[in-house]
């Protein structure tokens, strides 16, 4: 039986246009949805660098990290020593502070 309405000769696939499959008149379109968050990813930025203030100084801050770190797996005693080669030899720390307190 031909359809009722066919589509024209110029139509490549005449499947694309017809609506929801049968069981599912309910399903709705599809429908092509974008967000540009440019604006607001300005605007938070902004917002950070002002609430850092002029005197921010990121290497030194990052100076500051690396010390601290030394700091910390510095003066360890034997067990910790221990523990703390182990972790290194296995990747998961890396090397730091010497196994005594930075200068």
């Amino acid at each position: 039986m031909a359809p009722h309405n066919p589509p024209p000769p110029s139509d490549p696939d005449p499947a694309a246009d017809q609506g929801p499959p049968a069981g599912r008149p309910d399903k709705p379109a599809l429908v092509d949805f974008a967000v540009d968050l440019t604006s607001q990813e300005v605007l938070r930025q902004a917002q950070v660098l002002t609430a850092l203030g002029p005197d921010w100084d990121p290497m030194g801050v990052l100076r500051g990290e690396e010390a601290a770190y030394d700091l910390l797996y510095s003066g360890l005693d034997d067990e910790q020593q221990r523990l703390y080669e182990d972790l290194v030899a296995s990747g998961v720390l890396p090397r730091r502070g010497g196994g005594h307190a930075a200068a």
